[in-house]
């Protein structure tokens, strides 16, 4: 196993785990033949210290930290953990939204020294505003469905167009067209070498000014000195939540902006993602071990 622990998984799946194996380690020795990972990064020079090996099993939606390309040339099976967290992120970007639309955090703030009176508060709703998602997978469509349920104008851009969303009123348009209109611009995108730096330069220069950018996705996926270069300019807000996959300094430089709103990786959390994780992640090992794989990302 790399980068587990006892605590990365409850008693019950582990013994689970336990009836499939003949012995568990959490520092890979070389004749494994079954790796267990978080986010640790499994690249090509890892995979060849394991020659042995036949199965990893990622505790994470996101395998962009694993060469899964080597691993199928080594005829060894990637399995991942898809939509474990779907309503959990969801609800996530938009307890994000709400809390910077509203100024909870100052509220809260005044409530406690006394002030009752709500002076000097203001705020703007998400009805009536025009709402873009990059990338609709599960976690983007829940989001673009509960944003529409807002009453916004919701508008998307991705890979593969989906039809049945677009007959329920989700507007499909260029990403130019998505990032430039949008009062609102929610990223959801898995990180692979597709789609690393779909946010450029140039899009990043199109967000329209006043909007506010959720990113719940990796960082990379947008051109950080560009994001960078608009924060200073002062017209968007950008609010993220995966600083613990990023450079320290290049967190810093980001947060020093007033308009940048940062945030632990805690949209995951919730006690119904976690049993969902779990349950997936134990039964795609002993799929395997039946034969029958599920979840194969290679």
């Amino acid at each position: 196993m790399t980068g587990f622990d006892k605590s990365g998984l409850d008693e019950n799946v582990w013994k689970r785990i336990e009836k499939s194996a003949d012995k568990i380690v959490f520092k890979p020795e070389s004749g494994v033949d079954c790796l267990f990972a978080k986010f640790n990064k499994v690249d090509k020079a890892f995979i060849s210290t394991l020659p042995n090996l036949k199965y990893i099993g990622l505790l994470a939606t996101g395998y962009g930290t694993t060469d899964t390309e080597y691993a199928k040339q080594k005829g060894i099976t990637v399995c991942n953990i898809p939509g474990y967290a779907t309503e959990s992120v969801s609800e996530w970007v938009f307890a994000l939204i709400l809390e910077h639309l509203r100024n909870l955090e100052s509220a809260k703030q005044v409530a406690r020294k006394g002030d009752y009176s709500g002076d000097g508060f203001s705020s703007i709703e998400i009805k009536g505003k025009k709402f873009g998602v990059i990338g609709l997978g599960r976690i983007g469509t829940r989001v673009a469905e509960i944003a529409q349920a807002f009453g916004a104008e919701v508008t998307y851009w991705s890979r593969n167009r989906k039809k049945e969303l677009e007959e329920k009123g989700i507007k499909y348009e260029s990403i130019e067209n998505v990032v430039s209109k949008s009062d609102f611009l929610s990223l959801h995108l898995n990180k692979n070498e597709e789609t690393e730096g779909t946010i450029n330069k140039k899009l990043v220069g199109l967000i329209k000014s006043g909007a506010i950018f959720i990113n719940v996705s990796p960082m990379e996926l947008i051109d950080f000195n560009a994001l960078e270069k608009r924060l200073k300019k002062g017209d968007i807000t950008f609010i993220f939540d995966h600083p613990d996959e990023m450079n320290p300094e290049d967190v810093k430089k980001l947060a020093k902006y007033e308009n940048c709103i940062v945030y632990p990786p805690i949209g995951f959390v919730t006690k119904e993602a976690r049993a969902a994780k779990q349950e997936i992640f134990a039964s795609n090992i002993e799929n395997f071990l039946k034969g029958k794989p599920s979840n194969i990302v290679n």
